[in-house]
């Protein structure tokens, strides 16, 4: 019986696997920036600011959980045979 106690550790993340999420974190941004400058021409001006923020403050999260779940789930580890 062989022991193994090297490990080898490898990332095997492309570009086309985070496409999708960044394409919808951009969607996020431009449909709170459309309705931050729908609301911007009303008489409160800074209700379209706190609407914006509070889109992007909100949808950060969920964008940092998908990357860091999609990171983790393309890391590989591997033993290395000792002989």
């Amino acid at each position: 019986m062989s022991k193994s106690s090297d490990y080898s550790l490898s990332c095997n993340l492309t570009f086309g696997d985070i496409y999708l999420q960044i394409l919808a974190w951009m969607g996020v941004i431009f449909v709170s920036l459309a309705a931050g400058l729908g609301l911007m021409g009303s008489s409160r001006p800074l209700f379209a600011l706190v609407g914006v923020g509070l889109i992007l403050v909100l949808s950060l999260p969920f964008l940092l959980f998908a990357f860091v779940t999609t990171l983790l789930n393309n890391i590989q580890l591997k033993a290395k045979q000792i002989d």
